[in-house]
């Protein structure tokens, strides 16, 4: 009779997780940024508030973004005047969109993954959904494996209300599920939508005009596993190590509220300075265990929640402007999508990698770090590696000793190290 240890280690993969495709999807309706301000005014009969449609065209004409998708249209708005009045009840009618444009918009997005994956999604084994638009039971997990007829035995995961960081939880999730299940194949999809947080401008919460200059509609798929097929799936990045941290007393520095006239959204000035000046501790612990010190030697893939936060991440971390180009060209296509940014990035990324004949994956990269920032202030920490090159298995186990050796007791730090990681004690950009 086998022993537990023999039974335990024989349902887990025995190399970690890899991305193995991704698709994305937003709406049909595109919103030109320099339109917008006449848009929103327009629609949310507001026309008359003079001062406040001159700073809003301001915050617009800095935000670095030239246009954003959304399945809020004219129509759809004229016809639910409650949407823009900014307290007037609206839940109801916002909650009743976005139970079926959410799903349906996942739905886009999981399909062009599982068609570049091309294994048949009777494989899918997990399916991870994140959203922070609208709220439901049955969810949009529920919803989404109806619509693409997954298996009824498909494992699934509903993460909601977590807010930008949320690209990051559904990653370490899914990490975590490949890695500790033998022959697990997990679809993990985030959507999010402006339509639960739309409003008209108010005199007592210019904070909501900065919310209503960034955010957009989009979708984003992926699919994660580890041991892959050799020959018939072809790995874009390997996932290394996955982390959350809470920034110690700023439970109010930004913060989303579900209120009768739907998603309310409070943020303070000082979000970026904050979030920059501790994300270098956050980064320094992450790459400690590879001996990875410089920077500038990775790729990143950096949650665009505005133009300020971008900024000063780039000056507090020393990084060249183009480690931001990713990161910068998704906020100016397509505003901040909240958790769904990302996994933009991302394919965007691996893309133009490609179309440049780099070597790798990362813009040419080994290693490479993504973070999502959000509520709480929490920030997500992801560690990846470019998939075009195998790892030294000896490395690979010394690694996750240092890692699991080094996993911190403080209650506000969780730790995902999953069961294979790898390492380098240099990064060199390479075929350059």
């Amino acid at each position: 009779m086998a022993s537990i240890d023999e039974i335990h280690s024989a349902q887990r993969a025995k190399g970690p997780a890899s991305i193995l495709a991704i698709g994305t999807a937003v709406p049909p309706n595109c919103v030109k940024q320099s339109d917008f301000t006449d848009f929103f005014f327009r629609v949310t009969n507001s026309e008359h508030k003079l001062e406040l449609k001159k700073k809003f065209k301001r915050i617009c004409e800095r935000s670095m973004i030239t246009k954003r998708y959304m399945f809020l249209t004219e129509d759809i708005l004229r016809k639910n005047p409650n949407i823009g009045d900014f307290g007037a009840n609206s839940l109801d009618v916002r909650q009743d969109m976005l139970v079926t444009d959410v799903p349906e918009l996942g739905k886009e997005a999981a399909i062009k993954a599982i068609d570049e994956w091309g294994e048949p999604k009777s494989k899918i084994s997990h399916l991870v959904f994140g959203t922070t638009s609208g709220i439901d039971m049955p969810g949009a997990d529920f919803q989404l494996t109806k619509i693409l007829g997954l298996s009824p035995t498909v494992k699934r995961y509903m993460i909601y209300q977590q807010g930008c960081f949320a690209g990051g939880t559904v990653l370490r999730l899914a990490k975590d599920l490949a890695e500790n299940n033998k022959g697990a194949r997990v679809l993990v999809v985030c959507a999010d939508s402006i339509t639960f947080g739309f409003r008209g401008p108010s005199e007592n919460h210019i904070e909501n005009l900065v919310g209503q200059s960034l955010f957009g509609d989009g979708a984003a798929a992926l699919i994660v596993g580890s041991d892959i097929i050799p020959n018939i799936e072809k790995p874009l990045f390997q996932i290394l190590l996955a982390t959350q941290t809470i920034i110690p007393d700023t439970e109010k520095a930004l913060t989303l509220h579900t209120r009768e006239s739907g998603l309310m959204f409070y943020i303070e000035k000082e979000v970026p300075h904050i979030i920059s000046k501790n994300l270098e501790n956050v980064v320094r612990e992450a790459l400690q265990p590879l001996n990875i010190y410089d920077y500038n030697s990775m790729f990143w893939m950096v949650h665009p929640g505005g133009r300020a936060i971008l900024d000063e991440v780039e000056a507090k971390l020393h990084l060249k402007p183009e480690k931001m180009r990713a990161s910068r060209h998704i906020l100016s296509e397509y505003g901040n999508m909240a958790s769904v940014c990302v996994f933009f990035i991302m394919d965007d990324m691996r893309r133009k990698s490609k179309e440049q004949g780099l070597s790798t994956t990362g813009e040419g990269l080994d290693w490479g770090i993504l973070f999502g920032f959000g509520p709480g202030l929490t920030v997500e920490t992801v560690v990846l590696h470019e998939s075009g090159h195998g790892f030294d298995s000896q490395r690979v186990q010394l690694l996750r000793g240092r890692l699991l050796a080094r996993r911190p007791g403080g209650p506000s730090h969780q730790l995902s190290c999953g069961g294979g990681l790898g390492g380098v004690e240099s990064q060199s950009k390479r075929g350059a």
